[in-house]
């Protein structure tokens, strides 16, 4: 059995989840993941890795889904709930999904695309239908067990493919590292198609035999409702919720700011990532809550690799230095270890670390060293055994609200348009969203922002779609043709 399930079965009347239907043990989280593994095998002993999409809300669906295709010996594919069709059938398409499950909120989206594509539909009603119980496979660590898509500096998405042992490493290092126990109680706010909602928040939960509750979708006054109830001792997002938790915090009257100052100053853990967080929103942060937020790095393709610790000093700026079973190194152009004191990119080795990217070997190739090493492609600098990123070796990837959005794939959409003989899109300095998505145009005819804004996000994901256009005669470029992006971020300051 995987590590991940036994915690359920050591203490099954404890509550696992809480969300809008109610409070869930971690007995009916193993008898409905175990009922979801039933349906989906059909009678056979094994999925054998083959893919399931789901489309599920957060909460006990969305938990007992994953792990019921986990324990089919299925590879688990989480889609995003707010993405439009397109989206949705690229991920779909791209890992050669056989199976898709969705919630109800999310059928009419979904089922005319997965019949006409003759897969195998099934709807949460469809898997809580009665079914004799079936003797589950014997799963080994380096089976297949997720697909978490993931922009890189190509156009399209690429899917990151890990194995159970990853899953295992990244969940039990952060156990580790942050003191998780069966004692927590934590509230999930991001989304669970990426690392930082599956495995930071609910996967440590669950392994650890702590309380997990999920809101969704996020509203600041609510959070703040869930903090005063005094349960949450846990608390983990990106700067952009931090940002607007403060700006919900200031509209207070001064007997609720001290309401909420002590009881948030009774947590145990509170940690930002996904994004740099700006040293202001960090000090703000601190006279709220009484917390220095824990901040880290990590990526979909590893897990968290570096952090500061949960115990000792926390910089502002920094993300801390590698964490348990991972090796960090700095190099240079030519691959070679940096010296001390001089910036470099990351490379990161050990078990968290991803199997491939599904379906393209020769970009998994190109990411790895030829002696095992992943490279980021972020830029740091060791300063007193604490890492601090000073940028990305390529402009061509925007961090904006936690998410990393290729502008490549951006405009790729753009140029689709009539109305759009070329275009560039960048990422330029935001304090609440780290980065927004800008774009600069040169167009056939009159371009109304407001109308290419709503084709736009019938595209893709709202998310990724640019918050400001500039209409240029023309862009900026070098001798050789290529848009110099860095010029062209001046022009929207």
């Amino acid at each position: 059995m995987l590590r991940l399930f036994t915690q359920a079965l050591l203490d099954p009347s404890k509550t696992a989840i809480i969300d809008s239907l109610g409070a869930h043990n971690y007995q009916e989280l193993t008898l409905r993941s175990q009922q979801v593994a039933t349906h989906l095998l059909e009678g056979k002993t094994d999925l054998n890795e083959a893919r399931v999409a789901f489309m599920v809300t957060p909460g006990i669906d969305y938990t007992a889904v994953q792990w019921g295709i986990w324990k089919a010996g299925g590879i688990a594919v989480p889609l995003c709930i707010t993405y439009p069709l397109p989206s949705l059938a690229y991920v779909i398409e791209d890992t050669q999904a056989e199976i898709i499950i969705a919630g109800p909120e999310y059928e009419g989206i979904l089922k005319e695309y997965a019949l006409d594509k003759n897969l195998r539909w099934l709807t949460l009603m469809d898997l809580q239908k009665p079914i004799s119980p079936t003797i589950l496979p014997d799963l080994s660590t380096d089976r297949g067990a997720m697909i978490l898509y993931t922009s890189g500096t190509t156009s399209l998405p690429k899917g990151v493919l890990t194995t159970h042992a990853n899953i295992e490493s990244q969940v039990s290092t952060l156990i580790q590292a942050w003191k998780w126990t069966a004692e927590d109680y934590t509230l999930c706010l991001l989304p669970l198609h990426h690392v930082h909602g599956i495995i930071n928040v609910m996967s440590c939960a669950l392994w650890a035999g702590a309380t997990v509750q999920f809101l969704h979708p996020f509203d600041a006054k609510q959070v703040f409702e869930l903090f005063l109830e005094g349960k949450i001792n846990v608390f983990m997002a990106v700067p952009t919720i931090y940002f607007k938790l403060v700006t919900e915090f200031e509209s207070r009257s001064e007997s609720e700011k001290i309401q909420l100052h002590e009881c948030m100053k009774r947590f145990r853990l509170m940690v930002s990532g996904s994004a740099a967080l700006p040293v202001s929103v960090m000090e703000t942060w601190q006279k709220i809550s009484g917390h220095y937020l824990l901040e880290r790095y990590g990526m979909t393709e590893i897990g968290m690799a570096i952090s500061n610790p949960y115990d000792g000093e926390r910089r502002a700026g920094f993300i801390g230095k590698p964490l348990p079973e991972v090796q960090a190194r700095l190099v240079d152009e030519k691959n070679e270890e940096v010296p001390a004191g001089q910036p470099g990119e990351i490379q990161i080795k050990g078990p968290s670390v991803f199997k491939e990217y599904w379906g393209k070997a020769e970009a998994t190739a190109k990411t790895f060293t030829s002696d095992g090493w992943f490279k980021t492609g972020d830029i740091a600098i060791v300063e007193e055994g604490y890492y601090r990123i000073l940028g990305r070796d390529s402009v061509d990837i925007i961090k904006s609200g936690g998410y990393k959005i290729s502008a490549l794939e951006i405009e790729e959409v753009l140029r689709k348009h009539p109305l759009i003989k070329d275009c560039s899109v960048v990422g330029v300095p935001d304090e609440e969203w780290g980065e927004l998505v800008v774009a600069a145009l040169i167009p056939l005819g009159e371009i109304n922002s407001q109308v290419l804004n709503q084709w736009m996000r019938e595209q893709m994901p709202a998310y990724k779609t640019p918050r400001k256009y500039l209409i240029l005669d023309e862009l900026p470029r070098n001798a050789m043709g290529k848009v110099v992006k860095n010029d062209l971020k001046k022009l929207f300051v």
